[in-house]
């Protein structure tokens, strides 16, 4: 079969393989998204069924009703597993996204970098909020606070 000048080169011909087996970073990036979300699929319907379809719905939720929930520390490790999980799950993909369409290394670096501050920032004062949150705040207005509050 004659080849032309105009035929249609190998898709494959653009992708080489790198010829490394075993576990680098872009294998447990992979792995890591796909395990780290069906535990926020898990993690988030089990939110959502707590808080809106067990209790009075959306309405049902204020100030007491999360000051209620964070003084478990179980709801505490829940929602921070949340926010962790979420960030960096969120942040990987997003780092995916730059990889991908990031024309020069130096925009590349830069859009990264500001990528991994906005992340390990919200996850710092994230934690920070869910750990230092005080539901009984001295001078609050006492219909607001939970039932456990002492008045």
């Amino acid at each position: 079969m004659p080849t032309s000048a105009t035929s249609i080169p190998d898709p494959t011909s653009r992708y080489r393989r790198t010829g490394q087996r075993g576990m680098n970073t872009e294998m447990l990036s992979w792995l890591f998204m796909r395990a780290s979300g069906a535990l926020l699929v898990i993690l988030v319907f089990g939110h959502l069924f707590v808080n809106l379809w067990l209790g009075e719905g959306v309405k049902g939720i204020d100030f007491a009703f999360v000051g209620g929930k964070w003084a478990s520390p179980f709801w505490q490790v829940w929602d921070l597993l949340m926010l962790w999980l979420g960030l960096i799950h969120g942040g990987n993909g997003v780092r995916t996204i730059i990889n991908d369409y990031a024309r020069g290394d130096r925009t590349r670096m830069v859009l990264k970098a500001v990528l991994y501050f906005a992340v390990v920032i919200t996850i710092v004062l994230g934690t920070l909020v869910i750990f230092t949150f005080d539901p009984c705040p001295v001078g609050a207005e006492p219909s607001l606070l939970p039932s456990f509050c002492e008045g």
